[in-house]
């Protein structure tokens, strides 16, 4: 799957990049209709730990879902929205299978 991926506010190492799409691409054992997504890494400039902001977007046919976490690091982010999506897919792949 094609991962955009855009860093606002710092440039993203290498190392963090291929370990989002590695991620991300699990995402296609649970529906393989995805189209794109899209991943947004913020930073905060506050004294808080929790200033990392782990935006992704994933488009299937007909829809699009939208997962934002706040965590102490990008990985952490990555693996929760991840999770998240991964039951929203799962759920989604259920319900267009009642219909067929």
């Amino acid at each position: 799957m094609k991962v955009n991926m855009q860093s606002v506010n710092f440039t993203a190492d290498q190392k963090l990049i291929d370990f989002i799409q590695k991620r991300m691409d699990k995402l296609d054992l649970f529906y393989d209709k995805v189209i794109s997504s899209d991943v947004y890494l913020k930073v905060e400039n506050t004294s808080d730990k929790e200033n990392k902001i782990f935006e992704a977007r994933v488009s299937v046919p007909g829809d699009s879902f939208v997962v934002k976490k706040q965590c102490k690091t990008f990985e952490e982010g990555a693996d929760i929205a991840a999770a998240s999506l991964e039951r929203q897919l799962k759920k989604r792949k259920e319900k267009l299978k009642t219909y067929m």
